[in-house]
């Protein structure tokens, strides 16, 4: 497979580019980042919700921005008032020859910021979803991910320099009925995300996962949302929250506009002055509420058990020393 030259333009000329197999498209005019935009950003998943939202405040900002989405149409609007400030790729990150050819493509444009935003998500009991959706959802949400944070570490290591934001949430931390699938996709994302932050911050790079409770972002409805078909058994434990996932859309108490502010903000302090991002960043109060109430409960649950737990151990041994 052979792609068009999709590396930036250091004359300003505009360039359009497109692959043979048809996965993804790019409709873009690129420059190199000039003094006065220090960062040059890319967000998939930036049709809606915490993508558009960040999109619209990076370029507010002053700063460049490489849109993923699936529709062109989507971004008509932006493209029209900011030009060649904004690229777009389009390609659906369910498809993992079209993560490589957009991982292909963000690295070729030294990038300061990864937004892996896009996600969907499948609702119904563990046994309702089958090994296959299960996959379908952890391809997207954790694979796609995990591929392109990978395409950007080489350029960010050498310059010493970025910043990765992993777009989580509250349920990956703490899971509920009708979410197993979703929360699996975030959870492994978390535990990814903290080793890759733990080796990539000494090398200038700073990793934070953002875990969001419910905001209006449009995740809520069938455009994000896929439920499947009910069994009937799990009508008891599954149902109302099923239910509740489908009928929040539009009075969700999260603000993404508020939202992208608090992230961009974030990522510029590290940018400028290498401040630490925190690793984990709850967004919401619902999502503070919850996670603190997850902690604490383990916390408890660790101090209930702890006295048999300990007692797995040869007798005698002293306290293990590790090199993390």
């Amino acid at each position: 497979m052979t792609t068009n030259d999709m590396t930036p333009d250091p004359t300003h000329t505009s360039t359009a580019a497109t692959t043979t197999s048809g996965t993804i498209t790019s409709a873009t005019a690129t420059r190199d980042a000039a003094p006065s935009r220090p960062a040059r950003w890319a967000i998939t998943g930036a049709s809606q919700g915490f993508g558009r939202a960040l999109t619209d405040e990076v370029l507010r900002r002053g700063h460049d921005a490489i849109a993923v989405v699936r529709s062109r149409e989507s971004l008509d609007d932006v493209a029209a008032e900011v030009g060649d400030r904004l690229t777009v790729l389009i390609a659906d990150l369910r498809d993992p020859e079209a993560v490589t050819e957009v991982g292909e493509a963000i690295a070729a444009r030294d990038l300061d910021v990864l937004v892996n935003n896009a996600g969907r998500a499948i609702v119904g009991a563990v046994e309702e979803i089958s090994i296959g959706e299960l996959r379908e959802q952890l391809e997207l949400n954790f694979f796609a991910a995990a591929a392109l944070t990978r395409a950007v570490l080489p350029t960010m290591r050498s310059r010493a320099r970025g910043a990765i934001v992993q777009m989580s949430s509250q349920g990956g931390r703490v899971s509920f009925p009708a979410a197993g699938a979703y929360s699996a996709s975030k959870f492994a994302l978390e535990g990814w995300s903290e080793a890759l932050a733990a080796e990539v911050r000494p090398l200038g790079v700073g990793v934070m996962l953002v875990e969001p409770s419910r905001f209006r972002t449009g995740f809520n409805t069938a455009h994000s949302l896929r439920t499947v078909a009910e069994s009937g058994a799990y009508a008891a434990t599954v149902g109302p929250a099923r239910a509740d996932l489908t009928a929040v859309d539009g009075r969700q108490e999260g603000d993404p506009v508020r939202a992208a502010r608090i992230i961009v903000d974030l990522v510029e302090e590290e940018l400028a002055n290498r401040s630490e991002l925190p690793l984990r960043l709850p967004l919401g109060a619902e999502a503070v509420r919850r996670l603190r109430a997850a902690y604490s409960g383990n916390a408890a649950e660790v101090d209930r058990w702890a006295e048999v737990a300990a007692s797995g151990d040869f007798p005698g041994m002293p306290p293990s020393r590790r090199a993390v």
